[in-house]
């Protein structure tokens, strides 16, 4: 939700002739605090919320694409990145905002577990369970902001959840999951880039669908937690 969500702020930030980073930041900081406000008084769910939001900005980044000349070029662009048109400005930005993520996740790493498995013992222990979550949500947006120009809105969510899945299946200890992930993610990202290249077909597609194949092949040839394993097929 949070990666359809930030796409008026990528529109607005190319429309202006701004740094799309710019806009894409703005809009994924602003997404998950409207969010938590809106769920804030326990009248709306959360995941109505999410869906209201996600919904309502999509529609409106769609709308604003559609006031373009260029509409299907641009859309294309917006939504399934261009990992070619990646400058040394963008990679600069990337390394830097990537940096900040993984910084805030060493610092914070303790409160997050206790938050993401139990939120209840959270506020027992006294945690700024409030603010550790919106920082949470946050630190989900600035990544989607990074991803935006390789894979794109539309495939952001593959490429959040697809290398965690995977890794989720080799290991059971989080620090050591989050390394899995990340190794796979760049793996199927590489391999992409390369197949992509040969092959000319579409990068941002060809690398999720890297991070699709070593996850359906973790999933059936995982030591224990495989199907071939626990003797399924």
């Amino acid at each position: 939700a949070l990666a359809h969500a930030i796409l008026p702020g990528v529109v607005l930030a190319f429309l202006l002739d701004w740094p799309l980073l710019i806009g894409a930041l703005v809009f994924g900081v602003l997404t998950p605090v409207v969010v938590g406000l809106l769920t804030q008084g326990g009248e709306v769910r959360e995941d109505a919320a999410i869906g209201i939001v996600f919904a309502g900005s999509f529609a409106l980044g769609v709308a604003m694409i559609s006031t373009l000349d260029s509409y299907a070029v641009d859309l294309s662009h917006i939504l399934f990145g261009d990992v070619l048109g990646v400058s040394s400005g963008d990679l600069w930005a990337t390394f830097i905002l990537g940096m900040l993520v993984i910084l805030t996740i060493i610092v914070f790493y303790k409160e997050f577990l206790v938050l993401a498995f139990d939120a209840t013992l959270a506020v027992v222990l006294r945690l700024p369970a409030k603010s550790l979550r919106y920082l949470l949500l946050i630190l989900i947006g600035v990544t989607i902001v990074v991803s935006l120009q390789t894979v794109g809105v539309a495939l952001v969510l593959a490429m959040l959840i697809t290398p965690a899945a995977a890794a989720q299946l080799l290991t059971r200890r989080l620090s050591t999951m989050m390394v899995v992930a990340a190794m796979i993610g760049v793996f199927s990202n590489v391999t992409g880039l390369y197949i992509s290249y040969y092959w000319n077909i579409a990068s941002g597609p060809t690398m999720v669908l890297g991070a699709t194949v070593v996850f359906l092949f973790v999933f059936i040839f995982a030591p224990e937690r495989g199907v071939l394993c626990r003797g399924l097929f």
